[in-house]
């Protein structure tokens, strides 16, 4: 995951809008860190026990469909991406980026033993890339729509934190009224 989201934000950090740039620039050195401990990770557990092994690739089967789906839709469905490409806020599209991440992938998977869960994935020779299936759009609009395998657990998750927090909002309420009792009282003195 960490690997197609560095794809994404490198090519933000190089985008025509300036605040976004910066501040992307940022966002991938700490997403390199990621990338390359996510990388110590795998490999290691890779080479380790077989529960390991199949631990790592339990991984890959839930997360591969998911970070395919992270690139956003086919560019022949996507709605904004050539205003934004034109506008030079996106220098890629969804797809070449995409494209550029499978071929990535595909062989540091494979150097590893490790498998990608797409039946149909096969190396076009004449293009020198790795032909993916079809990407299951209707489970993205699910998960979208706040119906993801873990959304109730998530929110749930949320609200309690929302709950524990009470007292910090409750706290800082309170001294903001004395300080506003305070100054009200140093102005009338």
């Amino acid at each position: 995951v960490d690997g197609g989201a560095i794809l994404n934000q490198t090519m933000l950090a190089k985008s025509s809008y300036g605040p976004y740039s910066r501040a992307m620039i940022r966002v991938c050195q700490e997403e390199s860190f990621h990338r390359r401990q996510g990388v110590e990770i795998v490999t290691t557990m890779a080479n380790g026990s077989p529960e390991q092994v199949a631990m790592v690739q339990d991984a890959i089967n839930r997360w591969w469909w998911p970070t395919l789906m992270m690139f956003g839709p086919h560019d022949s469905d996507s709605l904004n991406s050539s205003d934004l490409e034109k506008w030079r806020l996106k220098l890629a599209s969804n797809d070449s980026l995409r494209q550029k991440f499978v071929n990535q992938i595909i062989p540091e998977t494979q150097a590893l033993n490790l498998k990608v869960p797409d039946p149909l994935l096969e190396y076009d020779a004449k293009s020198k890339n790795w032909i993916i299936g079809p990407i299951d759009w209707e489970e993205f609009r699910k998960v979208i729509k706040g119906n993801g395998p873990c959304n109730r657990e998530r929110l749930a998750a949320k609200a309690k934190a929302h709950e524990n927090g009470q007292w910090v909002r409750d706290a800082a309420n309170a001294y903001a009224q004395k300080r506003e009792k305070e100054c009200v009282k140093n102005e009338q003195a």
